[in-house]
């Protein structure tokens, strides 16, 4: 979806924000003091948080999945690879969390339609990823299980390293997974 130059700019500081606390770590008040505009006008934009929730868990599983590209366009081995680095991108580069996996830390206390979202990144990440291993010969059962243990892998490697200040972690944690 297209949003406004405001629009997408709200959300990229909502979502900066939230990938580094949560869900609970962005107001409006705080989204307008950085943007220099009137709380109003970011309620103009999303009436809600809900809504604002709902849009950034949108755009982010759009982004991410979009920039893994085709799960069957190379080699297995590079296909897994590419969601390894996404992440470790993110981390490494951006220090930021997976804004569904933060999300998905707190899923039981989000809006339902903000869940939803969340939800749906990780359901189309597994599909994705279910597939890659599909394409290195696994059954659609193993894929799935293997593609589970990449998603959990990754996310826990995130938290590792940023919770003990050591991104050699998540590298380390990751290594083995193709």
């Amino acid at each position: 979806m297209a949003y406004s130059e405001t629009a997408s700019r709200i959300m990229d500081i909502a979502e900066r924000l939230a990938r580094q606390g949560g869900y609970n770590a962005f107001s409006f008040r705080e989204i307008a003091n950085e943007i220099g505009i009137k709380s109003a006008s970011v309620h103009y934009h999303f009436p809600t948080k809900d809504a604002l929730g709902e849009a950034l868990a949108e755009r982010y599983t759009d982004r991410f999945i979009g920039a893994l590209g085709q799960p069957d366009d190379a080699a297995a081995e590079d296909i897994l690879r590419r969601y390894i680095t996404a992440c470790g991108i993110a981390l490494k580069e951006d220090k930021l969390m997976c804004l569904c996996g933060m999300f998905g830390a707190e899923i039981e206390h989000l809006p339902v339609p903000v869940a939803g979202k969340t939800k749906g990144f990780f359901q189309q990440s597994l599909a994705w990823l279910t597939k890659a291993y599909m394409a290195k010969g696994e059954t659609e059962e193993q894929a799935k299980n293997s593609a589970a243990r990449m998603i959990s892998t990754v996310e826990g490697a995130m938290i590792l390293a940023r919770a003990l200040d050591d991104l050699t972690l998540f590298d380390a944690a990751t290594a083995d997974l193709v």
